[in-house]
């Protein structure tokens, strides 16, 4: 009794000196009181008003926890779990975890259950994992009861059985378990155990996020850059993309990369992009690796360096990235920070085009019909303009109807040659717009067809092919397809000759005495317009 009064004493008088304080509580604890010697084990544990010593702490739990006092197990098993103050054992941090969980102390419940769950110190048992973890979880634990909703989510110890997970992580969440909000956010997120509920995932990420979960900080920044459950706020997206990024997150860090670059959210700033990509590059995230080497490469936001971007590319390519493999194929073919090397270039066009990357696919078939870095061969060329064709690469259509039309892998075939022109011309492709025009002016592989004719002309004419300007004008001028227009005639050779051809100047002229002043005065305001409107398309030839 006068053990118990003592430290209560101690306890409870808030006049007592600090030091007196203390020198009653290792009175009481060398006297035996178990409270006492927890307390003063706690007080060396942290460095509280004594010098820190670990050891001292274990002396002090021990004394307490031979007299079977629970808390004292339950720490004396977290020291031996830890190897703090003692050397590591997970076998004695089984017997002193049992003895407290069979008082029913709900820390030392968790924690055997968990080295039931691992094996460690004991065999591994997922069924007395769970019937500990369960206990303490049914004493109102959070961690525990966050530890049963994994199991539950897993099958790990019992039947698999989402809703039982979801009703373990909400009462571990309700009681600010952080892991456990995100977690009841990922399963309103999916649908998983509770239905769908984007605006219930959101709330659960939240409260996460602002205890620092760094995967909940990145789901709460992508629904606000998706627009999912919560109004798109680009602002908002890259706070928590930095939140999670400060923490490591790579996906986080290469979408604030993202922001910068894009200048999404936040102010436009190349060298804050090539920053983020750098710190989720060096964790190993492929598309970050190879954003950061087009970076090097076009000299965005850091010093233009082609072995830098050849290093990132190579990265990226060796984790299998088809963009990354193509672009360091295209390195090696142009001799960009790498000696020029055709063998190379093949080898990682290759194995973009194994993935099925269309723009490699067309560059192997380039390499096949040049006889660059292997042997030339027709076949393989069209085989891999052929992939690329049917995933709709318009410069593959058209140089897959060319090897039609050439008879080159495969056999001459016009109608062939004008089905992939066609696929190409309606994707604004220019050159295939002219040519199936001029397919349809000969006949060739289709009906011959003026109007057809006009129509693809046209097209190509109004994105700058020059040929099609000459022979579009022409039309106009003998009427060919079209009502006989000499104003549209004039215009349209204008813009030609504007060009440099000088066809269409010499056809031009000759048409001009021909017209009236007054026509010839609007045909050169028209010719402007189309000047200045269909100059050439930069990469659409």
């Amino acid at each position: 009794m006068f053990r118990v009064l003592l430290i209560n004493l101690v306890l409870i008088a808030g006049t007592v000196h600090a030091g007196e304080e203390l020198d009653a509580l290792k009175s009481a604890a060398r006297l035996g009181n178990t409270v006492a010697q927890y307390n003063l084990a706690d007080r060396y544990r942290r460095g509280e008003a004594v010098p820190r010593d670990e050891a001292l702490a274990v002396h002090w739990y021990r004394q307490a926890a031979e007299q079977g006092y629970a808390p004292a197990q339950s720490s004396l098993g977290v020291m031996y779990d830890s190897g703090i103050g003692v050397a590591q054992d997970s076998a004695q941090a089984v017997h002193w975890y049992r003895q407290a969980a069979e008082q029913g102390y709900a820390w030392a419940q968790l924690n055997l259950g968990l080295m039931y769950a691992k094996g460690r110190g004991v065999p591994a048992d997922d069924a007395e994992a769970v019937r500990w973890v369960r206990q303490a979880a049914e004493q109102g634990a959070a961690e525990a009861q966050y530890s049963l909703g994994i199991m539950y989510a897993h099958g790990e110890g019992v039947e698999l059985d989402p809703a039982q997970a979801v009703y373990w992580y909400r009462q571990a969440a309700e009681q600010g378990n952080a892991e456990a909000q995100h977690n009841l956010g990922l399963m309103y997120s999916t649908g998983v155990g509770v239905s769908q509920d984007a605006a219930q995932a959101g709330d659960w990420y939240r409260q996460a996020a602002e205890q620092g979960v760094a995967q909940a900080q990145f789901s709460l920044a992508v629904m606000y850059h998706m627009g999912d459950g919560l109004s798109r706020d680009d602002a908002e997206a890259a706070h928590w993309y930095r939140q999670a990024a400060e923490q490591g997150v790579a996906l986080a860090q290469h979408n604030l990369g993202l922001m910068y670059s894009r200048g999404e959210g936040v102010t436009r700033d190349p060298a804050q992009a090539v920053h983020w990509y750098l710190e989720a590059a060096e964790q190993g995230d492929a598309i970050s690796q190879f954003n950061l080497a087009v970076m090097y490469q076009n000299g965005e936001g850091t010093p233009r360096d082609p072995a830098q971007a050849v290093h990132w590319y190579r990265r990226s390519a060796g984790q299998g990235h088809a963009p990354a493999q193509h672009h360091l194929g295209e390195m090696y073919r142009q001799g960009l920070g790498v000696a020029r090397d055709d063998s190379q270039a093949v080898h990682w066009y290759r194995q973009a085009a194994e993935q099925g990357a269309a723009q490699a696919q067309l560059s192997l078939g380039g390499m096949y019909t040049q006889g660059k870095g292997v042997d030339l061969d027709y076949e393989q060329a069209v085989y891999w303009l052929r992939q690329a064709a049917k995933q709709g690469h318009a410069l593959a259509q058209y140089n897959l109807g060319a090897m039609y039309a050439q008879g080159s892998g495969v056999p001459q075939d016009y109608s062939q040659t004008a089905h992939w022109y066609r696929q190409a011309a309606g994707q604004g492709f220019t050159v295939a717009q002219y040519s199936l025009g001029a397919m349809h002016a000969a006949g060739q592989g289709v009906a011959r067809d003026d109007d057809q004719v006009v129509y693809w002309w046209s097209q190509a004419a109004e994105r700058g092919h020059v040929w099609a300007q000459f022979n579009l004008g022409v039309m106009y001028a003998q009427g060919q397809g079209v009502p006989q227009d000499e104003v549209q005639a004039y215009a349209w050779l204008s813009a030609a000759a504007a060009q440099g051809s000088q066809q269409a100047m010499e056809f031009r002229e000759a048409l001009a005495p021909e017209m009236t002043p007054a026509a010839i005065s609007e045909a050169q305001e028209l010719s402007d317009t189309y000047r200045k409107a269909y100059s050439p398309v930069r990469g659409m030839q």
